[in-house]
């Protein structure tokens, strides 16, 4: 009987199931991030290089 109830507890707990959410959800979130840094990355670099040119120009006048 013992075994039979421990099946039953076993197939009813959800806490497993709960974990492999937060690991899909995460995966999602960090795949997101990784395409959507793709399409800016380009456009971070312009700006930077024209804060440092901006900087440069300052320091040398």
């Amino acid at each position: 009987m013992k075994l039979f109830k421990l099946k039953n507890t076993a197939v009813e707990d959800e806490d497993g199931a709960v974990t492999v959410d937060w690991v899909v959800l995460t995966a999602a979130i960090v795949g997101i991030s990784v395409v959507l840094l793709s399409f800016i990355r380009e456009g971070i670099n312009d700006a930077a290089s024209a804060i440092y040119e901006e900087l440069t120009t300052a320091i040398d006048s």
